[in-house]
């Protein structure tokens, strides 16, 4: 087929105010055969009403406040195409984004996972993303252990990707991508195509992450990757040695904020890492 389906997973909670930018940078794409799925996690805003100017040009699914992996997956699991897009609603892509990145799989038909460059926007300023930001292309599975390198809204995967690698894991508050880009790139290699075609938006008070601590969610991702025994021997080191580390700065974080029982737990978590074995 010419142009694949390409499905778009699009959730939302309380995003009227900047969901308009993502729906219309999905609707512009060059791209002929786009499927724009948006799941509305719970909104008490105004963002049925929103949603509704755009009749059949979107499929809007509607659930209880279930949080974004659980409103991922459903979008995922009703989805249609072959390749499937992730957009947060505070994002936006270029007119070329989809078109580019199955391009790139046309050309490389082996692989299964991609993502683009990214230009960032904090507070409605760009702004240059730091050096250990910098994403590289490949087997990343060490780099990303320390930090996510991977950004929802710049990825595009075939779909049997889901079905080798699970889906989003509905535990995590936040994280969430962090914790399945490590289940990937422990096997796979996820490349990226140095366009910046996604437009990721950020320092707005509603973000997930201003009100969870993203090192608590990632300790646990890493614990449950270790104990799944699917990785190398090199792996589970590098893996038990961030851990480790995390543990430490999170534990002795909680300490210091008059949470000792939650740190003294953490601290305890990476004293009890053995790092060979």
């Amino acid at each position: 087929m010419r142009y694949p389906l390409v499905s778009v997973i699009l959730p939302t909670f309380n995003r009227a105010w900047t969901l308009k930018d993502a729906i219309d940078s999905v609707l512009f794409q060059d791209y002929p055969n786009i499927e724009l799925i948006i799941i509305d996690d719970g909104s008490e805003d105004n963002t049925q009403e929103l949603l509704c100017t755009y009749k059949n040009k979107i499929m809007v699914l509607t659930q209880g406040n279930s949080g974004v992996s659980a409103a991922r997956n459903v979008g995922i699991k009703t989805s249609r195409g072959e390749f499937i897009a992730l957009l947060d609603s505070d994002d936006a892509w270029d007119k070329r984004k989809i078109s580019c990145q199955v391009g790139f799989f046309k050309q490389n038909p082996e692989a299964l996972i991609c993502q683009t460059e990214e230009i960032w926007i904090r507070n409605g300023k760009r702004v240059n993303p730091k050096v250990k930001h910098k994403k590289p292309s490949g087997m990343i599975f060490e780099p990303s252990l320390k930090l996510c390198l991977v950004s929802p809204s710049a990825v595009m995967m075939r779909r049997q990707l889901f079905e080798i690698k699970g889906y989003f894991d509905e535990d995590f508050t936040i994280c969430e991508d962090y914790d399945l880009w490590l289940r990937v790139s422990s096997t796979l290699p996820i490349f990226l195509i140095d366009k910046p075609y996604t437009i990721k938006r950020g320092g707005h008070k509603d973000q997930l992450s201003n009100f969870h601590s993203q090192d608590k969610f990632r300790i646990h991702s890493l614990l449950n990757l270790i104990r799944s025994n699917n990785l190398t021997q090199d792996q589970t080191a590098e893996a038990k040695r961030v851990l480790k580390k995390k543990c430490i700065i999170y534990g002795n974080g909680c300490i210091k904020r008059g949470r000792k029982k939650e740190g003294d737990y953490y601290l305890g978590i990476g004293q009890s890492v053995k790092m060979s074995g």
